[in-house]
């Protein structure tokens, strides 16, 4: 059953200040204990928990801001098509999953640009990845969708053709555009399946067609 009130919004608001206070908490202790409970940074063995605390933390206000009114626009309509364990599962697997690639690209491409692996938190990637759904998800391009056939594989260019003017488009220095990439285009790819909708929801919309 689809929840009926964005209450998932609010119980990851919940989260992201109480990890935001847990953070301030460690970084008076030293950096070094924030980045170790928070940071997800290479090699990700060494501190797995942050594949999942790192969704949720932040490396400023502005930054905990910007997520937090990214979350409200587009999760709020796929909080209230969708249920409670749903959303949350959707968000920090998406979400741990842009940070891993963003530290695993960058470790691979470090070796030949010169540069370092970039540690990453934040929720961006989630964010992105619910901007994604929302934008392949939502009845219109269902309804297109349906009525074109579209080879899978023209899809999936479309996709990362998307992904990337997306991506390029929010670009600005310090900003993790492996994770927002990779969020984006997992988000787009998820809702050309539904993988949110409850099967209720499902039915309804089709009958409606």
């Amino acid at each position: 059953m689809a929840s009926d009130s964005p209450s998932p919004l609010l119980e990851t608001l919940g989260l992201f200040a109480i990890v935001f206070i847990l953070q301030w908490i460690a970084a008076l202790f030293s950096l070094a204990v924030m980045a170790g409970l928070f940071v997800l940074a290479p090699p990700l063995e060494s501190n797995p928990w942050t594949i999942v605390t790192s969704v949720y933390a932040h490396g400023s206000l502005e930054h905990l801001l910007s997520n937090s009114i990214g979350l409200l626009v587009f999760g709020w309509p796929i909080a209230r098509a969708t249920t409670r364990v749903r959303f949350h599962t959707f968000f920090v697997v998406t979400g741990a999953f842009a940070g891993i690639s963003q530290v695993l690209v960058t470790s691979a491409l470090a070796p030949l640009t010169g540069g370092e692996a970039t540690a990453v938190l934040g929720a961006s990637g989630a964010v992105f990845a619910l901007m994604g759904y929302l934008i392949a998800g939502n009845r219109l391009s269902e309804g297109f969708a349906s009525r074109v056939d579209v080879p899978l594989w023209v899809t999936l260019v479309v996709f990362v053709i998307l992904a990337s003017v997306i991506t390029i488009a929010t670009g600005a220095p310090g900003v993790a555009l492996v994770a927002h990439f990779t969020g984006f285009l997992v988000g787009l790819v998820a809702g050309r399946m539904g993988v949110l909708e409850v099967r209720g929801a499902t039915r309804e919309r089709r009958a409606a067609a």
